[in-house]
This record gives structure tokens, C-alpha cells and sequence, in this order.
């Protein structure tokens, strides 16, 4: 079996749900992976957008050191016993939602759950997107993701 990331919030290739909108609920989705190597130990999850006008993309969520043992998250946490959360571009840890300026066009929300072939990975709620992903690169076993879009209008 492929590894493989459903939700009950998002659809893979859908418009993203007013609840992962930043002014219209900021409620992290429901997630559920299955399918993990042999040899997995943890798993991490992350929310990217590659298309924020920074040169550098935005990270909506970073989340590692989830136990083995847990396949599934539910809609607003909580986020399970000895993981970690890290900071988001918008300063602090914690699930950040979608905010795309107005008129930006719309933007992809990537939602990835990674096979960690460590029981820990070495970060705080202090690190960025970029030291999780810096993690990552070196202990990812698999990973899976789904992703959907969100435009801004003006509606706020």
C-alpha cells in the first residue's frame, strides 16, 4: 500500500474550506495518513504556500515528533502529546490559515504528512519552516500530500 493523506476537510485539487481561511475560521483540517514504510518512527506535517508574493513562499503549519503510533488529526487540534509546533511565517507556532493578499490570484495550500525515520526530530516552537523542512530533508522516509487553492477577492 502507497502512503497515502486523506482528509474529511479538504479535497485534493478543491477550493480550501472557509474554516483554513485566516478571518473566516483558522481551524487546522482534519488529516489522516496511511500507509507508512517500515522503519517509520514519527511523523511531521506541514502547510506550505509556494505562491505568496515573499520570494520565499509561506509556511502555514509546521508540526513534528508526532508518535508513531497516531495516523490521524483531527479538525482544531489538539495537536498530540509530545509534538511539536513551530513557528509559521506569521510569527508564532501553531496552525495559521489561509490570507492571500486581495487580488493576488489564487493560491496552493500544501498540506504534507512525512514518514520520519527518527522518533525526534531536533526542533523547538522557536524554528522556522525552513529548519523543519531543513529536518525533513534528511529523515523523511515517504511522504504524501494533498492540495487545495484559495483566492481572496476582498471578501476579507
Amino acid at each position: 500500500m502507497a502512503f497515502a493523506l486523506t482528509s474529511n476537510d479538504i479535497v485534493d485539487g478543491g477550493v480550501l474550506p472557509d474554516a483554513q481561511v485566516t478571518a473566516k475560521g483558522n481551524t487546522s483540517p482534519h488529516l489522516k495518513w496511511s500507509g507508512a514504510p517500515e522503519g517509520t518512527k514519527s511523523y511531521a506535517v506541514t502547510c506550505y504556500d509556494p505562491d505568496a508574493p515573499t520570494g520565499s513562499g509561506f509556511w502555514h503549519w509546521t508540526l513534528a515528533n508526532i508518535p508513531a503510533d497516531v495516523t490521524e488529526l483531527p479538525t482544531g487540534g489538539p495537536v498530540p502529546a509530545g509534538a511539536v509546533e513551530g513557528r509559521t511565517d506569521y510569527g508564532e507556532p501553531g496552525f495559521g490559515g489561509a490570507a492571500p493578499p486581495a487580488g493576488h490570484g489564487p493560491h496552493r495550500y500544501i498540506f504534507t504528512v512525512f514518514a520520519v525515520d527518527v522518533e525526534k526530530l531536533e526542533v523547538t516552537p522557536d524554528n522556522s519552516g525552513a529548519v523543519f523542512g531543513f529536518n525533513l530533508h534528511f529523515h523523511t522516509l515517504a511522504k504524501a500530500s494533498i492540495t487545495a487553492t484559495y483566492e481572496n477577492h476582498g471578501e476579507g
